[in-house]
């Protein structure tokens, strides 16, 4: 590989799992014992025979220096991604040097590695010439906007109707009728294209099952949804970012805009969340020039992890693209000058107080946003009755932590790192509180993931 004096930890590794199952079987292939003919070489490919239940050992091959993230392909029949092979060769590679010796490629790992390279060229994406596709009817385009326009409208207004039904009948309707009312009420909306209406609508079907003081929390959400349906409905009549924000809340995200920002970004967190529909992976990035911190969001199927991964701790210098919007916080990953390489820098950060504010400065740009990232320097978690807290190092102020980052090993890895010591913290901050996603000890350390 081009950096081949750099190496990934095997927590960066253990990342790119799909689930616990596949990163406990790859952390036992992670040894030289199942492998033969490994390899890497200069242009970042890692290739390997591992020997499985067959007679045939499966043919495992990575490409590190995709443009997307890692890119794999196995023999193996496995159907998830990346499969155990594949995270058990990146974790042969990330430990003593020298196992996996640089060497030239065979002719089945550069086949593969070469066609990939090769179709990412063609793409219209980046530029290949034969990726050149006629240019799309504007006419066409914009008779398709104003009709799907008024099928969102349309939507919006029968979903007005039934939230006045629903505050006319009383909230104790709602428990009653139970979650196959807001389920058809979704399929409505999906019906009128506005996924992003359908989604909130969800939401709602959950919250009278969601314990006590569930009828203060639907009405808060229900008066949400009304002014996302009245943003659309009077939508030219806000500012430009507001109604990009109400566009993209209902739906119609767009797409990325604007002049490239080149910078070295360091990879914050990565995280996925899943519905029965759909993998959502979000990755945070911070530019190190620009001071910027911004989102990339990948896709998968119901099952399938999102190919696009950027384990935490790893910097590189790429391009990125905004999507419209007030926040400008989405942004689409372009090309990359340099492989994601181990990092122990760390953004800068700020007191809780600070952090509170400014998710109050985002909720002007967008009303419907649950939370904001931030970077808290110097805090320490500490119990605070059946929940935590992160307080700042003097005792002045603190942030109390989510309900949902109560529960699972990230906290405890938390209050490991700290042993009651300040750390950085990186996470989400909202309404409902701080979501920690990965941490720095108070001295010079590698980033530990927490979600």
């Amino acid at each position: 590989m081009t950096q081949q004096g750099v190496r990934w930890t095997a927590d960066q590794v253990l990342a790119l799992a799909p689930d616990t199952a596949s990163r406990r079987a790859g952390s036992e292939l992670g040894t030289a014992g199942p492998w033969s003919e490994t390899g890497s070489s200069d242009e970042g490919t890692l290739w390997g025979l591992c020997r499985g239940s067959g007679s045939t050992p499966y043919q495992t091959v990575i490409d590190i220096a995709d443009s997307t993230g890692p890119a794999y392909t196995c023999s193996c029949p496995s159907r998830k991604f990346p499969c155990k092979h594949t995270l058990g060769l990146l974790l042969l590679w990330a430990g003593e040097d020298g196992v996996v010796p640089r060497g030239p490629v065979p002719d089945w790992a550069e086949r593969w590695t070469e066609g990939r390279r090769e179709r990412a060229a063609a793409s219209p994406t980046t530029g290949g010439a034969s990726g050149t596709a006629s240019p799309a009817d504007p006419e066409a385009a914009r008779r398709r906007a104003e009709r799907r326009a008024a099928r969102i409208t349309a939507g919006a207004g029968e979903l007005e109707r039934r939230l006045a039904d629903l505050l006319r009948g009383g909230l104790a309707t709602a428990e009653q009728a139970g979650y196959g009312m807001w389920e058809e009420t979704a399929a409505r909306m999906v019906d009128a294209q506005a996924p992003g209406l359908a989604a909130r609508v969800r939401e709602l079907g959950a919250i009278p099952a969601s314990g006590a003081g569930w009828p203060v929390r639907l009405l808060e959400e229900c008066a949400m949804l009304h002014l996302l349906d009245r943003g659309w409905l009077r939508r030219e009549a806000l500012p430009d970012g507001l109604a990009a924000t109400v566009r993209s809340r209902v739906g119609l995200s767009g797409s990325a805009a604007g002049p490239p920002l080149r910078d070295r970004w360091l990879v914050l967190a990565q995280y996925d969340t899943a519905d029965s529909r759909l993998i959502t992976r979000r990755i945070w990035l911070y530019g190190a020039e620009s001071g910027r911190t911004v989102q990339v969001l990948s896709y998968g199927a119901a099952g399938r992890a999102p190919e696009q991964a950027l384990p935490v701790g790893l910097a590189f210098e790429a391009e990125v693209t905004a999507y419209p919007g007030s926040g400008r916080l989405r942004v689409a990953l372009g090309e990359r000058f340099t492989l994601p390489a181990p990092t122990r820098s760390r953004p800068p950060g700020v007191g809780t107080s600070r952090a509170a504010a400014r998710y109050g400065e985002a909720l002007r740009d967008d009303p419907w946003l649950d939370s904001c990232p931030v970077t808290l320097d110097r805090v320490i978690p500490t119990p605070d009755g059946d929940s935590w807290q992160l307080a700042d190092e003097e005792g002045d102020f603190a942030l109390p932590l989510a309900p949902s980052a109560l529960s699972g090993p990230g906290l405890w890895r938390l209050a490991a790192l700290s042993g009651g010591a300040p750390v950085t913290v990186f996470g989400e901050c909202g309404h409902r509180g701080f979501v920690p996603l990965t941490a720095w000890p108070a001295e010079a350390g590698e980033a530990v993931r927490l979600c």
